[in-house]
């Protein structure tokens, strides 16, 4: 899970690969519209931290709510709730 959440204005995306691989880590709004990708590329075994300033790929600031982050890593999917507080 991400910390802190709720958030404003980062918060950090925590996560440990057992192995090396291709990863994506992408956000979501509650649409269902990716706003942003974090990450997409091959990443070391290890612990990885990424901050999300609550910008949109575009670099546009966005408004307060909930927002999902998707961590992608071979079969492994997995989603988590953030929410933005203005």
């Amino acid at each position: 899970q991400n910390f802190p959440n709720p958030f404003n204005p980062t918060t950090q995306i925590t996560f440990e690969m057992p192995i090396a691989g291709n990863v994506r880590l992408e956000i979501y709004n509650i649409l269902g519209q990716k706003v942003r990708t974090l990450v997409s590329r091959e990443l070391n075994a290890g612990f990885h931290v990424y901050e999300w300033d609550a910008l949109s790929d575009g670099g546009r600031s966005l408004a307060a709510g909930v927002y999902v982050y998707q961590l992608t890593a071979g079969d492994f999917v997995q989603q988590k709730k953030m929410l933005l507080l203005k």
